[in-house]
């Protein structure tokens, strides 16, 4: 009976997370599971899982709003709705995919708020290449004199286009058009596989082109 009992305890233990492990050293797989414990997410843990991926939410809000002044803002209601919400996450393998839907979802919410938004993003000599690519680049800091009316109309016209794609569809075309991800990275981060991710960005492209087929005509 005692070596049953010893058997169970020691079956148990396995199980249970050692919570005494730093949360800098732990991966970043049980690092998210130790925030989905309690009533509330492990400030430990938590700090050490923004200190990790701080630099991809930058890095997606530097690329969709470079001229917004007010990012940090925005980056910081991604975790306030990150810390609410980690519980949900039912598959902690797939928490940058969840993390980049949120900060995606909140920038295009706030985008829909302002009536006009100052050039977030843009593109050089937008059109269908030979390889199906459109290319992508930042803003410029100082527009040349020949940046008319039409061109500033594009860019806004570009952002109402990409927030009326659907969710999973709007998500994929920002991690590869915006923040230039390979298609291998972008299957991981979204947790689905690489022929999804290239149908998404095919069909999305093609919605996209449609849409902003008034503005790609002298193109």
């Amino acid at each position: 009976m005692s070596q049953s009992i010893s058997a169970t305890w020691s079956t148990v233990e396995a199980k249970t997370p050692q919570t005494s492990v730093s949360p800098d050293k732990l991966p970043n797989y049980d690092l998210i599971v130790r925030c989905q414990e309690g009533a509330k997410p492990n400030r430990a843990a938590f700090a050490e899982l923004l200190r990790r991926y701080q630099p991809h939410v930058d890095k997606l809000y530097y690329h969709l709003a470079p001229d917004w002044q007010d990012r940090a803002d925005l980056a910081q209601e991604v975790w306030i709705r990150v810390y609410r919400n980690i519980k949900r996450l039912n598959e902690p393998n797939k928490f940058k995919g969840w993390l980049s839907r949120i900060a995606t979802n909140l920038f295009y919410d706030e985008l829909r708020k302002r009536k006009r938004v100052a050039r977030p993003l843009s593109l050089d000599a937008p059109r269908q290449m030979s390889d199906g690519e459109m290319r992508w680049e930042i803003a410029a800091d100082d527009p040349s004199p020949d940046d008319s009316l039409a061109t500033r109309e594009f860019y806004e016209q570009l952002h109402v286009a990409i927030a009326d794609l659907p969710e999973a569809f709007r998500t994929t075309i920002v991690l590869r058009e915006i923040q230039g991800l390979p298609y291998e990275e972008i299957a991981e981060i979204t947790g689905v596989s690489l022929g999804t991710v290239k149908s998404r960005i095919a069909r999305a492209r093609a919605r996209l082109q449609e849409d902003l087929q008034p503005y790609l005509q002298d193109s």
